[in-house]
């Protein structure tokens, strides 16, 4: 972590945390079950990662915020983490100005290219054409680093997750958060290219869809574990890792366990509630 002076507001606001699909029922109410949505408020600018069945909440809040401006970036386009953009209120307001951007493009895609295959016939009755917010679709490459706005600059890497998926390192004012979600863990050895993104960061949002013991059946699915959380913060020197996209199939009382359990190895670990609210 810099010296720089810590002057401006960072803070992360999770507003769906699961993976896969959301859930429902009174053994998700601790941590949650809408799938992944998180808010990051940087200095004065909003950004938004993934827009998951959580960004349906997020988005009445904006408005009753008055939030005219903001950034939504995309780790992939996987249902799990697109399936609340038709539900996002803020999309259908003409006042507001919304950039839009991807880069896990296998294929030569462009992030309309990904609105317009999603929102379409026979899986959704209308196309992005009803949108009424002012769009700046915006694509990238991974491995790019961007700015979106002066004093933000977003380190940008490639996870491995089939069909391609963004990790993110945002930075502002010495402080750095990293968005690393559906990326599998290689089999020997710590990823390189994670530890890169994440070392000396403030926070880590980490992938630990699976437990150690449940990967050895999921092998070649695109996720990881929380022991691989732990162990690449470790190698990084992170200041707090937070576990994010969680199976649907652990409820409240096995991810308290798990949350445990990780922050006994690490201590200052959390599990990501829905809520929660976390500031730099």
């Amino acid at each position: 972590m810099s010296d720089v002076a810590k002057t401006g507001r960072f803070e992360i606001r999770f507003w769906g945390v699961r993976g896969s699909i959301a859930c429902a029922g009174r053994d998700f109410d601790t941590y949650g079950g809408n799938t992944p949505c998180v808010e990051m408020r940087v200095g004065e600018h909003l950004l938004v990662f993934d827009a998951g069945s959580g960004a349906r909440g997020l988005g009445s809040s904006l408005l009753r915020r008055g939030i005219r401006r903001f950034d939504l970036f995309f780790s992939h386009c996987h249902y799990d983490h697109i399936e609340g953009m038709p539900f996002f209120e803020p999309l259908y307001d003409p006042a507001m100005q919304i950039a839009i951007w991807s880069g896990h493009h296998l294929d030569g895609s462009t992030t309309e290219d990904m609105l317009s295959s999603f929102m379409q016939a026979p899986f959704f009755p209308v196309g992005p054409e009803v949108f009424r917010a002012q769009l700046d679709l915006q694509t990238f490459r991974a491995g790019d680093v961007l700015e979106p706005y002066p004093g933000i600059v977003i380190e940008t890497v490639r996870l491995h997750h089939g069909n391609g998926s963004v990790g993110y390192r945002v930075e502002h004012e010495g402080r750095a958060v990293c968005y690393v979600t559906d990326t599998e863990h290689p089999e020997f050895g710590r990823d390189e290219t994670v530890i890169d993104l994440i070392r000396g960061s403030d926070l880590v949002i980490y992938d630990t869809m699976y437990t150690p013991e449940e990967y050895h059946g999921a092998r070649g699915f695109g996720h990881s574990t929380w022991l691989e959380g732990v162990e690449l913060c470790d190698a990084a020197a992170v200041h707090r890792l937070v576990l994010f996209h969680h199976n649907p199939r652990h409820d409240d009382r096995m991810l308290a366990s798990l949350e445990a359990e990780a922050a006994r190895q690490r201590p200052g670990t959390l599990a990501a509630r829905e809520g929660m609210v976390i500031s730099l």
